[in-house]
């Protein structure tokens, strides 16, 4: 069976660096006013301000695929959505049913020109043959036929952002919710990446954590990174 790709971010480690932004522009030499990747921020200039890295989520059940008029988009058999551009008409619908704003359309000139839609690929390419001169000019760069990841998780500087198999990357982001803590009590930066002891959590659940610090926890300002 197929792994089933999918992102993952962790707005406990992303930086609002847009490290992630660059590489898929640089990879895929994309066109102006395009952007298949954006850091947005959530709680902007409140306590416990935090950034989350957005692109296209490649849903099971993506609305996307739902409303276009001429079924441009498709699965692959990793549960990557694509599309076609040979056969997209520009209506913009996907744009307006995706809730994450993934599908944009190329800005060539002062009035926004529209043309064939654009969104993020999970570095998988299009319907072209894998790796062609005419696969890369459309889509980009088909990292996924390479035997790698995409580039944006690749180049995460602190690995907030994952993209891989699902069931693997859910595991490595419960292994780190787990080190944090529960609930509105996530202990402080400082053990984002391991415990402060720098021994394996020995209580997980609702018990105590060995290194839990009195007053460290995440909605705490005096804890958040500088």
């Amino acid at each position: 069976m197929s792994a089933r790709m999918k992102f993952i971010c962790d707005t406990e480690r992303c930086i609002d660096c847009n490290g992630c932004v660059t590489a898929c522009k640089n990879e895929h030499e994309l066109p102006w006013g395009v952007n298949r990747r954006r850091v947005v921020t959530i709680g902007d200039g409140a306590p416990g301000e935090h950034y989350m890295s957005v692109a296209c989520m490649h849903c099971t059940d993506a609305p996307c695929m739902a409303v276009c008029p001429v079924d441009c988009f498709y699965h692959t058999e990793d549960g990557i959505v694509l599309h076609d551009k040979d056969l997209c008409i520009g209506c913009g619908y996907c744009s307006v049913a995706c809730p994450f704003g993934a599908p944009q359309f190329p800005q060539s000139g002062a009035f926004n020109h529209r043309g064939k839609m654009d969104k993020c690929t999970f570095c998988a390419g299009g319907p072209e043959p894998d790796t062609s001169e005419a696969e890369f000019k459309k889509y980009g760069r088909n990292r996924i036929a390479e035997g790698k990841l995409p580039v944006c998780a690749e180049q995460c500087g602190t690995k907030a952002l994952l993209g891989g198999d699902a069931n693997a990357i859910a595991t490595i982001y419960e292994r780190r919710v787990e080190t944090r803590g529960y609930g509105p009590e996530l202990w402080g930066w400082d053990i984002a990446y391991k415990p402060r002891n720098g021994k394996p959590i020995e209580n997980k659940g609702d018990g105590p954590r060995v290194n839990q610090m009195p007053g460290a926890y995440q909605n705490n300002p005096r804890e958040l990174p500088t």
